[in-house]
């Protein structure tokens, strides 16, 4: 499905990425046209944050149906392949290319979207599951106390766009890992865990 969702994905870009949300602008052109001191996202981070957003914005992907249907360029994939009945929308990268940087990027798209545009389809909360206790320990470095959010340029200075990007996102919310979850309220909840 990669040929043809990376093309669009290709043109978007190019076009300033026309048609999505006030909101996903301002993110993108601070995650990744903004000059931000001594750190850059890699393209490869760029291209996973972008074709998730394309898929779910742009080209209103909202099953697996519609993914295969639009986006299959080869002859040996068939529906066959996909008999999970949920939407999944999966990025390929290699140990060590950022996908936690990517996960960030996404859950905060997702955060503001749901907050400033209202958008019910996106979420909040989030659930990230690691497959072992090593992946676990590794994610607590960057998610605990939500140091992620801190260290890299995940959210726009507040003043941007008339919205206080960093008083909304670090005054509501928390990091719940593994059994210390204390939920004290219904959004802006990230629970981590194995």
């Amino acid at each position: 499905l990669v040929l043809k969702i990376r093309e669009e994905v290709f043109e978007w870009r190019k076009n300033d990425y026309k048609g999505s949300s006030n909101t996903t602008k301002t993110l993108l052109n601070w995650w990744f046209c903004t000059d931000h001191e001594k750190f850059k996202y890699y393209f490869a981070q760029r291209e996973a944050v972008e074709t998730i957003i394309y898929l779910f914005e742009i080209a209103n992907i909202r099953d697996k149906d519609k993914l295969f249907n639009n986006y299959n360029s080869s002859l040996e994939v068939t529906q066959k392949h996909f008999t999970e009945n949920w939407l999944r929308m999966v990025t390929k990268m290699a140990t060590g290319s950022g996908k936690t940087k990517v996960m960030s990027l996404l859950l905060v798209w997702s955060y503001f979207n749901r907050v400033y545009e209202n958008n019910n389809e996106l979420s909040s909360n989030f659930l990230i599951i690691a497959p072992n206790i090593i992946v676990l320990d590794r994610l607590k470095i960057d998610f605990e106390n939500l140091n992620i959010f801190k260290s890299d340029p995940c959210i726009p200075d507040d003043g941007i766009d008339n919205q206080n990007w960093k008083i909304d996102f670090f005054s509501n919310v928390e990091i719940h890992i593994q059994k210390q979850a204390r939920v004290r309220k219904k959004t802006g909840n990230i629970f981590l865990t194995n």
